[in-house]
């Protein structure tokens, strides 16, 4: 890939190398997941659910060395579960991707 906007075109570049097409295919996949559990979460309708969906968003952003969303899953798990301000800031961070 000519262009490197962080750790997940690192990580994509070293797999699959400059195949541009499967890199934003795969680019999006990592998103919707991200989305997809940024909704468990805002849906979740008791503490485990929530805890469940940060720990997954958690491993999701590990896999790629996302730092920024590793840090803001974990402080959703320490922090309060449903926590609005932690949620906004999850989904500026899987936007800003």
């Amino acid at each position: 890939m000519s262009f490197d906007s962080g750790p997940l075109d690192r990580y994509l570049s070293a797999a699959i190398g400059d195949d541009r097409a499967m890199a934003l295919d795969l680019r999006s996949a990592f998103t919707g997941s991200a989305r997809d559990l940024a909704d468990l979460m805002r849906r979740a309708r008791c503490d485990a659910n929530w805890e469940v969906a940060a720990l997954r968003l958690k491993g999701l952003a590990a896999t790629f060395g996302i730092i920024s969303l590793i840090q803001l899953a974990e402080e959703a798990m320490s922090g309060a579960p449903g926590d609005p301000a932690v949620l906004r800031q999850i989904n500026q961070a899987i936007e800003e991707i």
